[in-house]
């Protein structure tokens, strides 16, 4: 007699925000991904988690809930309880980023975890060093992966030696006293025997908001250069330009861009603050974290080290192409092992 083997369906997720290059990088290609893809998402409404909480296997959360007051995630999360949806939860952020008005809101994103993490039933995070804090402050286990390779670099495009870059983006609360960084930068640049560039988003008013980037640019000291690329790809071409690039945020858990300079084959200078510099091991460190603030002189030697090394090399394409394989392959592990756990008797 002749087995009959039932074909399993497809586990499906929804996953919050719907899309970002990050969550396409490490979502599992059988996987049903759910919408709907508007922003904020509707998953993080109650009533539509509780209505349509039957179109889902798994609820994977990475962001986007910035706008929940801490009443409204504890009522979502007790939404989730009642749903009986299992809920997976990466932690990308253990301090908050910059809201959309440019403020930090650190009250309400410990009191975000302490909810989520109290709820979820399995805890990603990108480093050991954010797996034990969060052991550490909300008492959960974390599985660690891998942050995979966001884009590959662009043929033809190769550097400038001793370039160094510095980009400061909207200037929001985690570039703190960005005239000190420049001026650090600048200092570890020219002892280096290079340049500085730069770079400022282009919506930023620099005349009323840092007048003394415009009088360095105009005096010839640096290059000023207003850009803010609109993806990965872009991103990693920008950096492929430099031989060196400084991240000013310092307080981020991790950082896509350390994982851009890899693939382009740019040496990063990432400060203190965060796991940043546990993404990678190619990478010079610089004092620079929420409690002590800026160590300028670490920041000048830092760049004229980061200056004197050969530059590393970029990322081999194949290796990181198996390391993505292998995070998809562990995420989906994870949703079927949860899923399973919730299939009605």
């Amino acid at each position: 007699m002749s087995a009959v083997h039932e074909e399993r369906r497809p586990v499906r997720v929804a996953t919050v925000p719907f899309s970002t290059p990050y969550l396409d990088a490490v979502l599992p290609a059988d996987v049903v991904r759910v919408g709907p893809a508007d922003v904020p998402s509707p998953w993080l409404d109650p009533d539509h988690l509780l209505a349509h909480a039957a179109d889902v296997d798994v609820l994977h959360l990475h962001g986007g809930y910035d706008h929940l007051t801490v009443p409204e995630m504890e009522a979502w999360t007790a939404a989730v309880r009642r749903s009986d949806v299992p809920l997976v939860v990466t932690v990308h952020d253990l301090v908050p980023r910059e809201s959309a008005e440019g403020t930090l809101m650190p009250a309400r994103h410990r009191n975000h975890l302490r909810a989520l993490l109290a709820t979820a039933e399995v805890v990603l995070t990108l480093t050991p060093g954010a797996a034990d804090e969060i052991a550490d402050r909300f008492g959960r286990t974390a599985i660690v992966v891998a942050h995979p390779s966001l884009a590959a670099p662009t043929p033809g495009i190769g550097r400038e030696t001793r370039l160094v870059g510095l980009h400061l983006g909207r200037l929001g609360p985690q570039v703190h006293d960005p005239l000190e960084l420049v001026r650090a930068t600048l200092s570890g640049a020219v002892s280096g025997g290079g340049r500085l560039r730069v770079d400022v988003h282009p919506d930023v008013d620099l005349a009323t908001r840092l007048p003394e980037l415009l009088e360095l640019a105009d005096g010839g000291a640096l290059e000023l250069a207003r850009s803010w690329e609109p993806g990965p790809r872009e991103w990693v071409r920008h950096l492929q330009e430099l031989h060196v690039s400084v991240l000013p945020w310092w307080g981020g858990s991790h950082s896509a861009w350390v994982e851009l300079c890899r693939d382009a084959g740019t040496r990063a200078v990432v400060p203190s603050g965060g796991w940043q510099g546990q993404q990678w091991s190619d990478v010079v460190v610089y004092g620079n974290d929420p409690q002590a603030g800026l160590d300028a002189a670490s920041l000048t030697s830092a760049v004229v080290a980061a200056l004197t090394r050969p530059a590393p090399a970029r990322a081999d394409t194949a290796r990181r192409a198996e390391q993505r394989a292998a995070v998809r392959r562990v995420h989906a592990q994870v949703y079927e092992q949860v899923a399973a756990d919730h299939v009605p008797a």
